[in-house]
């Protein structure tokens, strides 16, 4: 007997591909505030220039986010993901920057200067970032980057190749841990090492293996929820001599090969998506 064909309508075909996406913890559709967020005139045009390396529509709509929610940024930096989360969570939802710390007695110049740094931008335009919240993070000595059980969010953008250096990457995990409410998501991009690689070759390299960051966040109590390929790059061999830092936008070798890796682009990344249970 030969089995009959399925023949569907192509909005029935849509739904079923979205309702599986769902289900994998993916979401199928940025939200229009979020993509205006992102195609601001406001952000920098040099971040602007690199949301073809990094598709922070894709990824943040992978993890979740929501405009009325709350959200803990992990080390910011120079506020790339900055500049799209706190004007889109500005009116309906809170956003923490997790910095450096600037309460410890050995606490550097050059944290105290980002900090103030960043005080400043928020408090000059709070009609474009509302009213954000600033936090210390430096594990295992600051760990509290939001109030306990609170956010609905919290991400990390390139840092747990710096925790792994520092060996404090548990402590910052289970930091995370800590600040999210039950059912909240923890979101994940690092550069993505080769399988197998030792804690000595990841500390060298920049690069850190999918499995030690899935251990990471079940150690600290988490539930690994999905992976999205958005942010991966076939193109990235990871055999270079500085490392990461050999590919844009570091160039840590300056003119030596620089058009190579500017083809090349910046690091296959790893999109991972955890959750901390409901109970």
């Amino acid at each position: 007997m030969k089995t009959k064909r399925l023949h569907l309508p192509l909005a029935a075909l849509l739904l079923l591909t979205a309702t599986a996406a769902q289900a994998k913890g993916e979401s199928t559709q940025a939200d229009p505030k979020l993509k205006a967020a992102i195609a601001s005139q406001e952000r920098p045009e040099a971040d602007r220039a690199r949301d073809r390396y990094r598709h922070p529509a894709e990824t943040l709509t992978f993890f979740g986010l929501k405009p009325d929610w709350t959200v803990v940024e992990i080390s910011p930096g120079g506020g790339w993901y900055t500049e799209i989360l706190a004007p889109y969570l500005a009116e309906r939802g809170h956003y923490y920057a997790a910095g450096p710390a600037t309460s410890l007695p050995d606490s550097s110049e050059g944290a105290k200067k980002s900090a103030a740094a960043l005080a400043a931008k928020f408090s000059a335009n709070p009609a474009r970032y509302g009213k954000p919240t600033i936090t210390e993070f430096q594990p295992p000595l600051r760990t509290e980057v939001a109030p306990a059980d609170s956010a609905d969010l919290v991400v990390t953008f390139r840092n747990v190749h710096n925790w792994i250096s520092r060996e404090t990457e548990l402590a910052a995990f289970k930091s995370f841990y800590g600040a999210l409410k039950p059912g909240g998501t923890l979101g994940v991009v690092e550069h993505r090492g080769k399988p197998g690689e030792t804690l000595e070759e990841m500390k060298k390299s920049g690069y850190v293996s999918e499995a030690y960051v899935k251990q990471l966040a079940k150690l600290a109590g988490f539930e690994f929820v999905a992976s999205s390929k958005v942010n991966d790059n076939a193109k990235d061999t990871k055999d270079y001599p500085d490392g990461v830092w050999t590919l844009p936008p570091t160039l840590k070798l300056g003119a030596q090969d620089r058009e190579k890796f500017l083809a090349i682009g910046e690091s296959d990344r790893m999109t991972l998506k955890f959750i901390k249970p409901k109970s």
